[in-house]
């Protein structure tokens, strides 16, 4: 499993399709459960997490299936938890939710790459 993580606007799309050209790319927003756990890359991991989260899913246990289904998969995530804390009581949820699903598939991760201003650096590379 690789993650690559950073701020919106950033260009972590950009530098994932660089970095694995031949990896067939999926949208986070656009997978259901199945879809996800035979994806070789997504895009906007966060995305998925979302919309589990607005259809009343629970996403406590998505990163240990995600890891005993799907080992090899590629994550490109966005860090939702930087900046003001959201009034909004969905919002906020669903920023903790990336935020312990991310720091969950992090730890199993053999690498994960922080992207900013286009720059990748390795945070992790077991």
């Amino acid at each position: 499993m690789e993650m690559i993580i950073g701020g919106a606007f950033q260009g972590k799309s950009t530098y994932a399709k660089a970095h694995h050209p031949d990896v067939c790319w999926k949208k986070g927003a656009d997978l259901e459960k199945e879809e996800l756990m035979n994806a070789e890359g997504v895009l906007d991991f966060q995305e998925y997490i979302k919309k589990e989260l607005k259809a009343d899913k629970d996403v406590a246990r998505l990163a240990e299936e995600l890891w005993e289904k799907n080992p090899d998969i590629i994550l490109v995530s966005q860090e939702v938890g930087y900046g003001v804390v959201p009034m909004d009581a969905f919002d906020r949820k669903y920023r903790e939710a990336v935020g312990r699903v991310c720091t969950d598939l992090a730890s199993k991760s053999k690498k994960v790459i922080r992207v900013v201003c286009g720059i990748g650096t390795v945070i992790k590379n077991a």
